[in-house]
């Protein structure tokens, strides 16, 4: 893990066996993310994102760990001006955030006791880089609506912009 690398700790009141689905399953993704991956979850595999009505593919976007349960990891999204556009990004941050390298994404669930420890790592980041900004405030939200869905059956709404 490097030095600029993004980690966040939460603890769900669900299984871990719950907690993968919820990361993998796309009628789950998109409710908490509205992200849909399409893949079949085993490393080395390519990912398709699917998000705000537009597909991202890469031959660069691709699972890099895959254990049930227990680790997911993969590649971030190339940024694209068709994802750009359909998430709302405007020029300027779009060109700053395609000439950034693509960082990966680590979830690690742990069992503990009645409830289960997720730690995600967001690592290979630019120093000072957009992204890193962006993903400081991002995954708190969205983690925190993964958390919602699984102990209330709800997402929470998406917060205001």
């Amino acid at each position: 893990m490097d030095s600029n690398a993004f980690v966040y700790t939460t603890y769900l009141r669900t299984t871990p066996d719950e907690l993968w689905r919820a990361l993998t399953d796309p009628a789950l993704t998109r409710r908490y993310w509205g992200v849909a991956f399409e893949t079949d979850w085993t490393a080395g595999a390519p990912m398709v994102w699917d998000e705000g009505g537009r597909s991202t593919s890469d031959p660069g976007q691709v699972v890099l760990a895959a254990e049930p349960g227990r680790l997911l990891s993969y590649t971030w999204h190339t940024f694209t001006p068709e994802w750009a556009e359909a998430v709302g990004i405007g020029e300027e941050v779009y060109g700053r955030l395609a000439k950034e390298r693509r960082s990966k994404v680590t979830f690690a669930i742990e069992p503990a006791g009645d409830i289960v420890k997720l730690t995600v790592v967001h690592d290979d980041l630019e120093p000072d880089g957009m992204i890193r900004d962006l993903i400081g405030e991002g995954w708190p939200a969205l983690l925190s609506s993964l958390k919602s869905l699984l102990e209330t059956g709800e997402e929470l709404p998406e917060p205001p912009r």
